[in-house]
């Protein structure tokens, strides 16, 4: 039987997966018009399954050479004759390996390379491997198309930065003269490698332009819709026969992952192989609809995963990174995306945002709660509100459901008590980072929360709480007067509405020195908003 895969390489025939062959042709496309590109995506986006899939077609029409770099040792990359030597002994072994049946002239053409490593090793720089390269792709009766996946692991070392200079100057020959070269040049990694900047001279620290700056640009999608998401999930249904709503689970997925590959099929492994231990949940009819949605969110919250602990990795190197995506968070700042800006850059490539109409946000509503949950566990050892919600917790809990209401109240008591008599500023930087700190003890470990993107901003965020299959609705603003207020009431109405919803909630963070304190009860036809005054 299939299972949901989330590590390596994805095979049609043994996992569950979406179908990619329109990725597949669109880069096809691509190699029949001769481009050489990168494909950069963030950790975990199935570009070796993609890659994998690419090659298989393409050996239709071309030979393919399918080369990973993380084959190759850092000692690989330290001189010019090691690399070369150690890439044209792979290059050698990929294809006789994947073509057992070549042409004469072609077996020649290796064997010559082989007598030349062989003969005078010291003496095989980049110039002569290119020599064979070229000689090879002349032999050839098919057009060859190289891919190297994992480039990253070279991108930091100045021989990487010399060979992509030499394909470069191929390619410009190629196209002048009607050089032998390869048909198409794939590069795949984390980084885009079009952005590498080429050291002219090592005593200097000035650079000059990128040697792949003759890549095309690769604009083809390699996140999930929700198309993809139901197609995996139809094949999955007739195997089991959940009676799931595929349209609604495709769109829960879709909701939280925004399509990022390694999430999707993680959260459906969860669903299928690790809730129906759980006691709640005993067989797969009953696991496959949004209460078991939620439990497999939790569960992939609170485990170490892999692409987690890279994307906790990158903040460390990068606190610059780590403090613009606090201020997304906590702050609310709107911060215009503009792809050359470094910063921006380096988060979307390593998939911590998206551009979102002019706007970055975080990519997606997993990173974003995965991020809240790191950084205020950082401050709930020492956060007095935390503290208090410990010691109020059992409160809140009445025959297994949450009672907003009175959360909200004990709240804005503690609130008062510790920060009433701080100023404007630091009610509207840190007054909903508090909130969270005192909403998190609550319900960890049994809800979940997340900050609806849509209304995320300096002046009001809605806050969306999962809690045992119940969902609560919590808009939270700064004051702006009675006509900002009743504008913010209408919008939580219609929000309920949305939701299907008959109670919302909303906490005002007031500066006024006149404000009253407190929580009341408001009725809208047949609609309850709870509102609170800090």
């Amino acid at each position: 039987m299939k299972k949901f895969n989330i590590t390596g390489l994805c095979v049609p025939n043994r996992h569950y997966m979406v179908d990619i062959s329109s990725r597949v042709k669109e880069i096809y496309h691509m190699v029949d018009e001769g481009d050489y590109f990168t494909i950069h995506r963030a950790r975990q986006y199935g570009k070796t399954t993609i890659l994998t899939a690419l090659a298989k077609a393409l050996t239709k029409d071309y030979l393919v050479v399918n080369m990973d770099f993380q084959a190759l040792g850092n000692d690989s990359f330290q001189k010019e004759t090691i690399f070369s030597l150690t890439f044209a002994n792979y290059f050698i072994e990929v294809i006789e390996w994947s073509y057992p049946h070549l042409s004469k002239e072609l077996e020649q053409t290796l064997e010559s390379l082989k007598q030349a490593i062989n003969q005078k090793p010291e003496l095989f720089t980049l110039y002569e491997l290119f020599q064979y390269l070229t000689a090879i792709c002349k032999a050839s009766l098919r057009p060859i198309v190289l891919i190297i996946d994992e480039v990253d692991s070279a991108s930091n070392h100045q021989v990487f930065l010399d060979f992509l200079a030499q394909l470069r100057n191929y390619y410009l020959k190629r196209n002048a003269m009607e050089f032998p070269a390869f048909q198409s040049v794939i590069l795949a990694g984390v980084y885009d490698i079009r952005n590498l900047k080429r050291k002219l001279r090592p005593e200097d620290d000035h650079t000059g332009n990128s040697p792949w700056n003759i890549a095309a640009d690769f604009t083809i999608s390699m996140e999930f819709n929700q198309d993809d998401i139901i197609g995996m999930l139809k094949e999955y249904e007739s195997d089991y026969h959940t009676g799931m709503d595929i349209t609604k689970i495709s769109s829960l997925l879709y909701e939280y992952t925004s399509g990022y590959p390694f999430l999707v099929s993680k959260l459906c492994k969860l669903m299928d192989e690790q809730i129906e231990t759980q006691e709640e949940l005993l067989d797969k009819t009953a696991i496959w609809k949004k209460e078991g949605f939620l439990k497999a969110v939790k569960l992939l919250l609170n485990e170490k995963n892999t692409l987690f602990e890279s994307l906790i990795n990158k903040l460390t190197d990068y606190p610059k990174m780590r403090e613009m995506m606090i201020s997304l968070l906590f702050q609310g700042n709107k911060i215009a995306y503009h792809p050359f800006n470094k910063l921006i850059e380096t988060a979307e490539m390593f998939g911590f945002i998206k551009n979102n109409n002019g706007n970055i946000i975080i990519s997606n509503r997993i990173f974003e709660m995965a991020l809240y949950n790191l950084f205020l566990s950082e401050e709930m050892i020492n956060s007095i509100l935390s503290k208090e919600a410990l010691q109020d917790k059992n409160l809140f809990i009445q025959n297994g459901h949450l009672n907003m209401k009175l959360v909200l109240e004990r709240f804005v008591t503690h609130f008062d008590d510790l920060y009433g008599d701080q100023g404007q500023k630091f009610y509207e930087e840190d007054g909903r980072r508090y909130f969270l700190l005192y909403l998190m003890p609550i319900i960890n470990g049994v809800g979940n929360y997340y900050i609806e993107a849509q209304t995320r901003n300096m002046e009001r965020t809605d806050i969306i709480i999962d809690y045992r299959g119940e969902q609560f609705i919590i808009e939270m603003k700064i004051w702006r007067g009675n006509a900002y207020h009743l504008r913010g009431e209408t919008q939580l109405l219609d929000y309920l509405n949305y939701y299907h919803l008959k109670k919302g909630y909303m906490l005002s963070f007031n500066f006024n020195k006149t404000k009253d304190i407190g929580i009341k009860e408001i009725s809208f036809g047949d609609k309850i908003l709870i509102e609170a005054v800090v």
